[in-house]
């Protein structure tokens, strides 16, 4: 009312509230006080509301209720695109996850199992269905249970791949890209973190296999009911009419089966009304086992997918659902963060992260951590899937409602969830599988378990944490670093140990312990230099003395930038190019000089211009 009752003051210097006389009774309603307005506005006359006004509130409150089912609608198809997505992922690499498991003599080491066990789950973009491969070699006898181990501590690394992913979906606002990729590489800290401890462990020691054991032989274990699939209740009905896959040609052939190797993966038979095919089917003729008696019991009618009758090969098709499934995944994501930041914004927001973040009453505030994996463990059993779990609230932690400290028990949560459905799903094995599926479950929630053991309890164990925030510091710097970083740690690097664990173990230890050694080492000085660089050295207190490609990725941005430039303007170099400005220009010329987008390192200050080719003296440069 006080706003509409301004009016402009003819010197030109602003507006003049009118003053209006409230009655003292605090129940008067806003309209008895329109008739003051009557004399001073034209549309104020006996209690009748400007048009324009409730025209405005009305189409607030509309806009507002229809963020709601819009922002679940755009959350369904994100959950959608993400079962395309690894349908896509079985498709192009499906066979060759069968042929990288086929071979027995090399799941035997158990470094290259590790290593299997990471890029087969990058590449079908699932840890179950690489863990069903697994329980359905073991129950064979093609794979011993102690073999499996690290099989399964490289499929829990490779499933922490899909929230990185999303992370990057953000990459447009540095703040919200720094907690996002920080959040979703939590996740990746603290798998590996646990696999350089608990690997050695179990080869030296083998307590996973022995506990498991145990558990199997102490409790009568018996068949039962398989895990409820809540959340493919709802979207299996959209995703089965784009693709349906037999994953059993998959698992066929890393057991051998080599009738099954040019077989499609598209399922084309089905079941009467759409209930899915018998085992091993995708096609009338082409069934293996008791897979023909019973398809004779079964009325059979083909699948109604987009790609029934497709003439395409896997890879191709595989393709498609790739770039298809990653654009509606993209589209997705900055729909919600976009219907999120506008729902999520003043009183609101601070709500939502006050409950969030805020620990438990005083004399219990050491269990809030624990009831954030209780959490995360019941979410993820609702969803099945610890990777729509932790991709779901990696925009959230991008926003700033989650804080990477609420993030972190929350992932650890996840990681029990989902390995507590396997063990539900195990329990619902034939008799002949029951005690090997249900051991290869129990291997995997007790290496979770010890995990959390390690990096959770004390305060200081929290590792994942501060190495998260320095990624997401670096890669907020560093745009590009995000891609690097995906494409290191989950292909470069676990091939280059595959390679070198097939040369032995004494070239793999001869190359791996001084590497380690030097991180070790690496990591130490760092620590010392931040902290008491008095303690050493003078000419250890910085890494000024190693040359700057080795201690800064700042030669390497400016190599990215001025191949970027190249890219956009065909490498056209103005003329009287001055090199002490040469970083300045390309990143004006790309559009990346906005102040507001601007690292603070980046911003160029009086005695320094961006781009100089010697860096300012400062106190310590960390590697």
């Amino acid at each position: 009312l006080l706003a509409s009752t301004s009016k402009p003051q003819k010197n030109g210097g602003g507006t003049a509230l009118w003053p209006l006389r409230i009655p003292p009774d605090s129940s008067s309603h806003p309209k008895d006080l329109w008739p003051q307005l009557s004399p001073r506005l034209p549309w104020a006359r006996a209690g009748r509301a400007p048009r324009g006004w409730m025209e405005t509130w009305v189409q607030s409150i509309c806009v507002s209720l229809l963020k709601v089912p819009l922002m679940f609608g755009f959350l369904y198809l994100f959950v959608c695109s993400l079962d395309v997505l690894s349908s896509a992922f079985q498709l192009a690499g499906g066979k060759v996850a069968g042929d990288i498991f086929k071979d027995n003599a090399i799941l035997s080491n158990p470094v290259a199992g590790l290593v299997v066990g990471i890029l087969v789950t990058v590449l079908v973009q699932s840890s179950s269905t690489s863990t069903s491969i697994i329980v359905s070699m073991v129950s064979s006898g093609l794979l011993e249970v102690r073999s499996a181990i690290p099989i399964i501590m490289g499929s829990n690394i490779g499933t922490s791949v899909t929230n990185t992913i999303v992370a990057l979906m953000q990459a447009g606002d540095r703040s919200e890209f720094k907690r996002a990729f920080a959040g979703a590489t939590v996740h990746d800290c603290f798998n590996w973190l646990s696999v350089l401890v608990l690997l050695p462990l179990e080869v030296v020691s083998g307590y996973l296999h022995h506990v498991t054991r145990l558990v199997v032989a102490t409790f009568n274990i018996r068949s039962g009911k398989d895990a409820p699939d809540l959340l493919k209740i709802i979207t299996e009905p959209f995703t089965k009419l784009i693709i349906q896959l037999d994953k059993s040609v998959i698992t066929g052939i890393a057991t051998g089966d080599e009738s099954l190797r040019n077989r499609s993966l598209i399922r084309v038979w089905c079941a009467a009304g759409g209930l899915g095919a018998p085992p091993n089917c995708t096609s009338p003729g082409h069934c293996s086992g008791n897979s023909m008696e019973s398809l004779h019991n079964v009325t059979r009618q083909k699948c109604e997918h987009l790609f029934t009758d497709t003439p395409l090969p896997d890879l191709a098709v595989g393709l498609v659902l790739l770039a298809g499934s990653l654009v509606v995944l993209c589209t997705c994501l900055i729909l919600l963060v976009k219907l999120l930041n506008s729902l999520l914004k003043g009183q609101v927001a601070k709500a939502i992260q006050k409950v969030i973040n805020t620990d438990l009453p005083h004399p219990f505030s050491w269990l809030t951590g624990y009831f954030a994996m209780v959490v995360g463990a019941g979410m993820t059993f609702v969803v099945q899937s610890s990777s729509v779990f932790t991709s779901a609230i990696t925009p959230l932690i991008g926003l700033g409602v989650i804080s990477i400290e609420r993030a972190y028990p929350l992932t650890l949560g996840s990681n029990i969830g989902t390995t507590t459905t396997a063990i539900l799903a195990a329990l619902a094995s034939p008799g002949d599988k029951l005690a090997s599926s249900f051991q290869i479950a129990l291997c995997h929630f007790f290496f979770n378990i010890s995990g959390i053991l390690l990096w959770y309890p004390l305060p200081f164990t929290r590792l994942p944490i501060r190495m998260a925030k320095a990624l997401g510091e670096r890669t907020a710097k560093y745009r590009w670093f995000a891609v690097l970083y995906l494409i290191v740690c989950f292909l470069l690097l676990p091939s280059l140990i595959f390679g070198i664990s097939m040369a032995g173990w004494r070239v793999l230890v001869g190359v791996g312990a001084p590497f380690l050694g030097l991180l070790f080492f690496v990591g130490l000085v760092n620590a010392l230099q931040a902290r008491s660089p008095g303690r050493l050295p003078k000419w250890l207190q910085t890494w000024d003395f190693l040359p700057a490609w080795m201690h800064s990725l700042q030669p390497l941005d400016n190599l990215i930038t001025r191949a970027a430039l190249c890219c956009t303007d065909r490498c056209r170099s103005p003329e009287g190019w001055d090199e002490r400005e040469g970083a300045a220009r390309d990143k004006a010329r790309l559009g990346l000089d906005n102040p507001a987008l601007s690292y603070p390192e980046e911003m160029p200050g009086p005695a320094l211009r961006v781009g100089s080719p010697r860096l300012p003296p400062h106190g310590a440069t960390r590697l």
